[in-house]
C-alpha cells in the first residue's frame, strides 16, 4: 500500500481565544500526566469539545506534543501505524525509525515485531512525548486496537497517550482505571456550570439573558 502522508492531519489546532477557558479541566488533565498515567481519555458526543480543550491544555503546556486528526481510510493498519510514526516524529524527529523500516518491509508481517521495535524506540527518548489521537471513534479495525493495548501494556514512562473520541474505544479501560493509570473526561465533566454558560451567552454571544433565562437553556441543552 503507497500513500502520502496528508500533514494537515499531523497539525495542532489552536486554541481560539473568544471561547470559554476551562482551568479546572486543564487541572485535571495535567493532575493524570505527573500521576503517569498512561492514557487520557476524552469520551462525549459530538459538540462537546473535546478537540477545543485537547487545544486548550496543549496551550498551557510544555509538553511535547504529536498530533494525529485520524478519519475512517485510517482503518488500514499499515497507514495508521505510518501516520501514528509521522505523527510521533513531529515531536521527536528521529523516533520510530527501525520500527518504521519493519512496518514498510515487504518480507515482514508481523505487527507484534513492528510494535516491540516501537516500543523499544520510545524507551530510548530523553523526553515525554504526548500522541494525540482525534476522531478515534472513527477506528472500528480490530487489529489497530490490538495493536494499541499492546503499546498500552508495554508503554514506557516517555510516552502518553491521548484518545477524543465520541464513543468508548475497545481498549483495556477498566484493567487501565484499576491500575491507576487512566485520567477519564466525559460529558459530566464537559458540560458547563452555571458560571461558564453565563460567561458564554452573556459575555461571548452577547445575548444578556436573565438568570432565569439562562438556567432554562442551561437545563434544555443539559450544559
Amino acid at each position: 500500500m503507497v500513500f502520502s502522508i496528508l500533514s494537515t492531519k499531523l497539525f495542532i489546532p489552536t486554541f481560539p481565544p473568544d471561547v470559554i477557558q476551562r482551568p479546572h479541566l486543564i487541572e485535571q488533565v495535567t493532575a493524570g500526566l505527573k500521576a503517569g498515567h498512561s492514557l487520557t481519555l476524552i469520551s462525549a458526543p459530538a459538540g462537546y469539545g473535546k478537540t477545543t480543550l485537547v487545544a486548550e491544555w496543549i496551550s498551557t503546556s510544555q509538553e511535547k506534543v504529536a498530533w494525529l486528526s485520524l478519519d475512517e481510510q485510517d482503518n488500514n493498519e499499515l497507514r495508521f501505524w505510518k501516520y501514528f510514526i509521522a505523527a510521533l516524529q513531529t515531536a521527536s524527529k528521529t523516533s520510530g525509525q527501525k520500527a518504521l523500516q519493519i512496518l514498510e518491509s515487504a518480507q515482514e508481517k508481523d505487527y507484534q515485531v513492528f510494535l516491540t521495535e516501537l516500543v523499544n524506540d520510545i524507551t530510548t527518548l530523553d523526553h515525554k512525548v504526548i500522541v494525540v489521537l482525534d476522531d478515534f471513534h472513527v477506528i472500528s479495525n480490530q487489529a489497530i486496537y490490538e495493536g494499541l493495548v499492546f503499546l498500552l501494556e508495554h508503554l514506557p514512562p516517555s510516552l502518553h497517550l491521548f484518545i477524543a473520541t465520541r464513543a468508548d474505544p475497545r481498549l483495556p479501560i477498566s484493567r487501565l482505571r484499576v491500575r491507576g493509570k487512566l485520567t477519564e473526561i466525559r460529558i459530566a465533566d464537559l458540560r458547563f456550570t452555571s458560571d461558564e454558560t453565563l460567561e458564554f451567552l452573556n459575555n461571548l454571544m452577547d445575548l444578556r439573558l436573565n438568570a432565569s433565562d439562562i438556567q432554562a437553556l442551561e437545563t434544555r441543552t443539559e450544559g
